[in-house]
């Protein structure tokens, strides 16, 4: 286990210093930072003295070796709007970001993974006909027309949830957490529900497929056979075979949706990491992009570990070599 994980962490770090390298080389292609730093006035000379003074005229090889450098003793250097660190302008947005993920992946995963199971068992059921066609639903529709729907049923006609924000808020530490205050979740149950639905309709279509083959199998039909409740045949047989797969599409669907909730954030303008990814690409702010993409991916690769480790848990028949 221990050589598995080394090992993968390795592999991780080769994949940050890629990714990296790439977003390094694109960005600095895009246009000239120096423009956004000096003013779109500022005259050749303001705009060169700029340019040293940020090390920009050196060539791009030295750049990089600068920016990983710095970056390996935490410093990704300054935004260049509101000259403030790119890591802690980040940090800033993460706790949003992590509790409407944190939230609707959860219940994607609970409602899902419930309604597959109670779907495979009777699937032929009218009941059950029409949770596969909402499920079919959730996966057409696409992510700003389900919110832009759910605003207008929930905030404008029945006028039980707020349409946009986070709330009031509460600081524990470094940390603001809008799940201690009633106006907090209220504010966050739709922009959760919105990043959910997609997630949802899949992990149900995903786990009813699965369990549908399973129950088929000669040791369900040995466990009927032998007199056990339908609790233990369905879901401490049947269900914990069918976890792997829902649990690695759990995992992928957590990393990417901390990494680009983007189209959700910016809909309910919740004042996550992905909006803060929005604006610094139209002001072309590039220590925040570049951040913001290694912390992505930093994030992904961590999951994937986890998601890796809980295998061993859910089958001890796996082995790590």
């Amino acid at each position: 286990m221990f050589t598995y994980i080394l090992r993968r962490l390795l592999q991780g770090v080769i994949v940050l210093l890629v990714a990296s390298m790439i977003c390094f080389v694109i960005f600095r292609f895009m246009g000239d930072p120096v423009v956004t730093l000096a003013g779109r006035y500022a005259t050749f000379q303001e705009m060169e003295a700029v340019r040293q003074n940020f090390g920009l005229d050196k060539p791009i090889y030295i750049q990089y070796v600068k920016f990983l450098w710095n970056a390996a003793h935490g410093n990704f250097g300054k935004s260049y709007v509101t000259r403030i660190p790119a890591l802690g302008l980040i940090l800033e947005r993460f706790p949003a970001t992590f509790e409407l993920v944190t939230l609707a992946v959860f219940m994607a995963f609970c409602v899902g993974v419930g309604l597959g199971v109670l779907v495979s068992i009777k699937p032929y059921a009218l009941r059950n006909r029409f949770i596969m066609a909402g499920s079919l639903g959730g996966i057409s529709i696409p992510t700003f027309l389900m919110g832009i729907l759910l605003i207008m049923v929930f905030a404008v006609y029945l006028g039980i949830l707020p349409p946009f924000g986070r709330g009031k808020t509460i600081a524990i530490g470094p940390w603001r957490t809008g799940l201690l205050t009633v106006d907090g979740i209220k504010h966050l149950i739709l922009p959760a529900l919105t990043l959910a639905m997609y997630q949802l309709a899949v992990l149900l279509r995903l786990t009813r497929a699965g369990m549908r083959e399973v129950l088929t199998e000669e040791y369900i039909k040995t466990a009927w056979a032998k007199g056990l409740s339908p609790f233990k045949v369905i879901f401490k047989h049947a269900l914990r075979n069918v976890l792997i797969p829902v649990i690695t599409i759990t995992g992928l669907q957590f990393g990417e949706l901390i990494a680009f909730s983007i189209v959700t954030e910016t809909i309910f303008q919740w004042p996550g990491m992905g909006n803060l990814l929005l604006t610094s690409m139209y002001e072309n702010d590039q220590p925040v992009i570049v951040t913001y993409i290694m912390l992505a991916s930093l994030i992904i690769i961590t999951v994937n570990i986890i998601v890796d480790i809980l295998y061993g848990l859910i089958n001890p028949k796996i082995r790590y070599e």
